[in-house]
């Protein structure tokens, strides 16, 4: 069916909000466009003068879409090579949606996409809807086909699930921008100690590099086995064995709403490395360098107008 210039302005006007929703529920910038532009056909397809609330019945639409994308991915996360890690995103893109309350700011977080790769669709789906956009229990029933009990009992065991590993304090934006200049400070000292006092003792490190650079496969545990090998890994001779280029740098930044790394290569950024900040020491490192899911963070970085780097061509 023809869509008139006011439907498509009307499916517009709600693309921001879709696209925040597919992002959470898929972790992938990429995936998300992807599902909402099937909603968009499913919209055109329509019987659109029988829809009377279109809001509910895009959102609807596109989280079957979702539901569908998920089930598939879980199929393909079983022959991905290495860690899988959810697709950054760089403060500012739409795709990170509402960030007005810390329930928003916090599922949208790489940590938290990362745990929620544990929860089923379902529970996926309604702890994304009932934690990062307010819905109530009675609206997602209708949009999932639950009954309003049931709805509630998923989002309780979903919550649960997020809440038992995710116990650290967010940093505010002046505390997080210096501890990554602490971090890249101890990081290039030379010195494995000062990292030892920055970290956590039980700090994790995961590594995505998508079976096309060298990555861990398995996370690394400990405060002192990650000290060690961040130390061996910025050495130059270590480093450019894996990344080559005529000039390196790393930025602070903003993504996915926490501090990160970010190491850039000839301008292009190789890797993004996001802190997980407990207090004031780190807890977690989560370095995506899969370039697959750089591509769009990559564009976003070319346009933003960023200062000098805390180091460079160490």
């Amino acid at each position: 069916m023809a869509v008139s210039s006011r439907e498509i302005d009307l499916f517009e006007r709600f693309r921001p909000r879709l696209e925040a929703i597919a992002y959470r529920l898929l972790g992938s910038a990429g995936d998300a466009e992807d599902a909402v532009q099937d909603t968009f056909l499913r919209w055109q397809a329509a019987r659109r003068e029988h829809i009377e609330v279109p809001e509910a019945w895009l959102t609807k639409a596109l989280t079957n879409v979702c539901l569908n994308q998920l089930t598939s991915a879980r199929a393909r996360r079983e022959t991905y090579v290495g860690q899988w890690l959810p697709e950054p995103v760089l403060a500012g893109d739409r795709m990170l949606g509402p960030a007005e309350t810390a329930e928003q700011r916090e599922s949208v977080s790489i940590a938290v996409l990362t745990l929620m790769e544990r929860l089923s669709p379902n529970e996926r789906a309604v702890y994304v809807l009932r934690e990062a956009f307010g819905y109530s229990h009675a609206e997602i029933a209708v949009l999932l086909d639950l009954s309003e009990a049931n709805c509630q009992q998923v989002y309780h065991r979903a919550k649960q699930h997020v809440a038992t590993d995710r116990a650290h304090v967010r940093a505010d934006a002046a505390a997080a921008r210096k501890i990554v200049e602490e971090f890249l400070a101890a990081t290039l000292s030379g010195d494995v100690e000062p990292l030892l006092k920055l970290l956590t003792d039980d700090a994790v490190s995961i590594a995505d590099g998508g079976g096309h650079v060298p990555a861990r496969t398995t996370p690394l545990i400990g405060a002192l086995g990650i000290a060690r090998l961040l130390r061996k890994f910025v050495k130059p001779e270590v480093f450019g064995r894996f990344i080559t280029g005529d000039s390196y740098a790393m930025h602070a930044a903003e993504v996915n709403g926490g501090p990160a790394v970010l190491v850039a290569v000839d301008d292009r950024i190789v890797s993004v490395i996001s802190l997980e900040v407990d207090g004031d020491h780190i807890a977690g490192l989560l370095i995506q360098a899969n370039p697959e899911k750089l591509a769009r963070f990559n564009e976003s970085w070319a346009a933003e107008e960023r200062g000098e780097p805390l180091a460079r061509d160490w």
